[in-house]
């Protein structure tokens, strides 16, 4: 592959583990949901390398007694104290905004695919300074497909204009990958994202694996 003197056309990205750095949001849901129940506290340590999994692998973390159906039923709980605590504690992660800052002095265009619900990805955006500059955003339930199907990477490529082999997606999950290779883009492993155990990068087939953010501000890195 010929090495990049620009940045792609357009840059997709996953939201949690690969912009923002949202443990400590979670971390604090969580936490309210075990002092209702007179347990203490969890450190940020135990649940960071599940935030990527989503709310019921964060409840099944915070609560490894509970059943199956009473992970689930407890979902609505989770979210709703999330949506209390949304944007209170967390921050993007270290080089990103300089990152975004480069895509756009280039002419680049940006957006988000995450399998957050849409709204609480929306709500995000005006904390963050991203609400006029994120040229696409899709959640887990925009649409009747989730990450790893390629519906929502098709879609956002839809919306931004572009065909889906100009897109290169970046995010920190298996998910991630699998669903940019199913919809023909460019993926790049953030290495620096959230990770159970044994999850090994090297082997979800991703065209490139970056360590940090800033490592991206050189053409170059880019698939």
């Amino acid at each position: 592959m010929t090495s990049r003197t620009r940045f792609p056309e357009v840059a997709l990205f996953d939201l949690d583990g690969t912009l923002l750095d949202s443990a400590p949001d979670m971390l604090a849901t969580v936490n309210v949901m075990r002092e209702r129940r007179d347990i203490a506290p969890m450190t940020l340590a135990e649940i960071r390398p599940v935030v990527s999994r989503g709310a019921r692998a964060m409840a099944g973390t915070a609560f490894p007694a509970w059943s199956d159906e009473e992970i689930v039923a407890a979902v609505p709980e989770f979210l709703a104290i999330y949506a209390q605590e949304l944007g209170q504690h967390c921050a993007p992660f270290e080089g990103i905004p300089a990152l975004l800052e480069a895509l756009e002095a280039q002419g680049s265009r940006w957006g988000i695919v995450t399998n957050k619900p849409e709204q609480l990805a929306r709500d995000l955006m005006p904390m963050l300074g991203w609400d006029t500059r994120c040229g696409v955003l899709i959640g887990g339930d925009s649409l009747p497909e989730r990450k790893p199907h390629p519906m929502p990477m098709f879609r956002a490529a839809e919306v931004m204009g572009a065909a889906p082999n100009d897109c290169v997606y970046v995010g920190d999950d298996r998910r991630d990958i699998d669903a940019a290779r199913a919809a023909g883009m460019l993926s790049i492993a953030a290495l620096w994202g959230y990770r159970v155990a044994g999850d090994e990068p090297s082997e979800w087939g991703a065209d490139a694996m970056v360590a940090l953010p800033a490592d991206l501000l050189q053409p170059k890195e880019w698939p």
